[in-house]
């Protein structure tokens, strides 16, 4: 065994290692005759790095030949690297944890390996569907899930979207969500055909589900597991409050000009900080909303804003029962405002029906 140090790579430089096998492979497997080495050559493999630099192994690979039957083998290095791989099983897994644990991207696996993109990219997807996703067990004791969909390729050619699922079990013990499935397209169906493809058993231990607004996600739900709950993540329900409150500085930016804001508009001008959380306004911020809300004409957007407030601070509020009776203020409050000004149903009415309807008890600890 033999070792060195080269300048290569933009990090710590990369080990380069000798090694002889431990076991050659002398005897033909078929008469059981040592043949003689016809060639040899070395072949180089990517190992676990050494602190920033990276590590290859060079293995001596001798050709032999039988003189009897004529066979021709090698020496036998899947237990270095199996399938022919560049990366070995300890390089392998090393990159699997990496990218799963510690969210590293694949070019950074790459570039601490000292080895292409392309070998890291082959090596950590077969490993993973290999290990994990294949894993039957993986399921076991699933009973919260969160399903959305994510731009998986960023390009304009070929599918751009996936539907991803993971567990949100771990979330009520304080642990970090896991990674079920990413499952190609963005439809309900793809998420149906997911649940379908699934165990009974699996889909008994459901109860809840956490999803946007989109319908195909819970049409799904209703249909492959009809006892589980409904539930909205956080920030859709903001969104959706966030996008009802943008929906309402719109209408009145309209009916005082006729056109759309500019830069001199204070309605146009206040669009990013009504999005802001309470907590996080400057004093500047809140001089410019002060003036803003004490013209009569933005009563509504006062109101609104209000309610869109609240709806971020019962997701901040520790105390769970608390919260619920939080998120449900806003609706009994503007219910009863529709009742007695017909126009201002068109804005603040419609949080009950397409926020608070749809809300449920999302407000949870995880």
């Amino acid at each position: 065994m033999a070792q060195r140090h080269l300048p290569e790579g933009g990090r710590g430089g990369v080990w380069e290692v000798r090694y002889e096998p431990v076991e050659p492979a002398r005897v033909c497997r078929d008469c059981g005759v040592p043949a003689p080495v016809r060639s040899s050559r070395w072949r180089r493999f990517v190992h676990v790095p050494l602190g920033k630099a990276g590590v290859r192994l060079l293995v001596h690979c001798r050709r032999y030949e039988c003189r009897g039957c004529g066979g021709a083998w090698e020496d036998d290095l899947s237990r270095v690297a199996a399938d022919g791989r560049r990366l070995t099983e300890r390089a392998a897994w090393w990159a699997v944890a990496s990218v799963v644990l510690d969210a590293m991207s694949v070019r950074s696996v790459a570039a601490t390996l000292g080895c292409l993109w392309d070998c890291a990219n082959d090596a950590v997807p077969a490993k993973g569907m290999k290990h994990l996703a294949g894993d039957e067990h993986r399921l076991d004791g699933v009973t919260h899930l969160g399903v959305d969909e994510h731009v998986w390729r960023h390009t304009s050619r070929g599918s751009r979207y996936v539907t991803v699922v993971v567990d949100l079990t771990p979330r009520r013990d304080g642990r970090p969500a896991r990674l079920l499935d990413v499952v190609e397209g963005r439809s309900g169906a793809a998420f149906a055909g997911w649940l379908a493809s699934r165990s009974e058993e699996f889909r008994r231990n459901v109860r809840v589900v956490a999803m946007d607004a989109f319908a195909g996600y819970k049409h799904a739900v209703r249909k492959a597991v009809p006892h589980a709950r409904e539930v909205l993540d956080p920030f859709h329900v903001v969104r959706l409050a966030g996008d009802k409150l943008t929906q309402c500085r719109q209408r009145l930016q309209q009916e005082a000009t006729g056109r759309r804001g500019t830069k001199q508009d204070p309605l146009y001008r206040a669009r990013r900080i009504l999005l802001k959380t309470n907590a996080t306004l400057t004093d500047r911020q809140r001089s410019l909303l002060d003036r803003l809300f004490g013209n009569e004409d933005n009563e509504q957007l006062k109101v609104v804003w209000g309610s869109y407030q609240k709806i971020i601070a019962c997701y901040a509020e520790p105390d769970r029962r608390k919260a619920r009776s939080m998120i449900h203020e806003p609706v009994r409050r503007h219910q009863r405002q529709t009742r007695r000004r017909a126009r201002r149903a068109e804005d603040t009415g419609a949080y009950p029906q397409t926020v608070f309807s749809q809300v449920g008890v999302s407000v949870s600890g995880w």
